[in-house]
């Protein structure tokens, strides 16, 4: 693999590897067995131009498991705040030896220029309202570590679809590998033209799903609450007790308690959120070492 800025680029094969890969990384790290140190000697540079939590803190904790020095980016104290472009941040970073670009920014299609740029390996670690990439795989390792498999399971994803990157990979990674995806939200956040099934009733689909996933509404992309979207889309603990027994909810954060999920639901035993963020860092190491196999 060259690089992985958009999940589109991989096909069902590719992903079932790399989400086997990431389950015997999370395997070895549970059972506290050494990562085999593939990026020993490599620069792993993480260029965030917006916030993040989890992402860059397990991007951080991959590589250096996997031997690389990481050098991380922040915009407010870099020559972007004089007006230097993307452009030539990203060929400055790779000219001072980065050998691999994880990149975080406000606009879609960045981290593939910047691959274009540099010529370098790049990771998309979330682009505008594109695509996260590494969020969908995680999340299926996520499912398949709790479900045993993926092949039929039933996804709603509900809420803010039409801003939200990790929405824009998941539309495409989980029906490659098998899931039946239903987009629930407002019209005025449904897609036109969706790839996948689509439904503005939540109350609905709530008794035929495996698995819900909850977005949280982007306001720094234009995202506006209304007066009745909590009552109609925020998801409770009388909601919960609609799903079946075994169904389970998503979210990948951060979560806007009393939005979109109630701190009841987050708590509960049917919440994998926590799972979610444990599996961030193995995901991470199977595809940095899948870049290291490449080169």
């Amino acid at each position: 693999m060259k690089g992985l800025t958009s999940i589109r680029t991989l096909g069902r094969t590719d992903l079932e590897a790399l989400i086997d890969d990431a389950g015997e990384v999370r395997r070895s790290l549970d059972g506290d067995v050494p990562i085999e140190r593939s990026l020993d000697g490599m620069c792993v540079a993480n260029l965030f131009f917006e916030p993040s939590t989890r992402t860059r803190l397990s991007f951080d904790l991959a590589a250096q498991r996997l031997g690389a020095h990481v050098v991380t980016f922040f915009p407010e104290t870099s020559s972007a705040t004089k007006g230097e472009s993307l452009q030539d941040t990203a060929l400055t970073v790779s000219a001072i030896g980065a050998d691999i670009l994880v990149v975080r920014h406000t606009e879609e299609g960045a981290p593939q220029a910047v691959a274009e740029w540099t010529g370098k390996p790049v990771v998309n670690a979330g682009d505008g309202a594109g695509e996260h990439p590494t969020q969908a795989l995680l999340d299926a390792l996520t499912l398949q570590r709790h479900f045993g498999r993926l092949e039929g399971l039933r996804m709603a994803i509900v809420g803010d679809i039409t801003h939200s990157r990790v929405a824009g990979s998941l539309v495409y990674a989980m029906p490659t590998l098998g899931l039946e995806v239903t987009l629930v939200g407002p019209d005025r956040w449904l897609p036109a033209e969706a790839p996948v099934a689509t439904s503005t009733d939540l109350d609905a689909v709530l008794g035929e799903v495996d698995v819900v996933y909850l977005l949280r509404v982007q306001r720094e992309r234009g995202g506006v609450i209304d007066d009745g979207y909590v009552a109609r889309f925020g998801f409770n603990g009388t909601r919960a007790s609609r799903l079946r027994d075994h169904a389970v909810v998503m979210h990948p954060g951060p979560m806007n308690r009393g939005v979109e999920i109630s701190d009841h639901v987050a708590e509960s035993p049917r919440s994998l959120v926590a799972e979610q963020v444990s599996n961030g860092v193995p995901t991470r190491i199977a595809v940095l070492r899948s870049l290291a196999v490449s080169r």
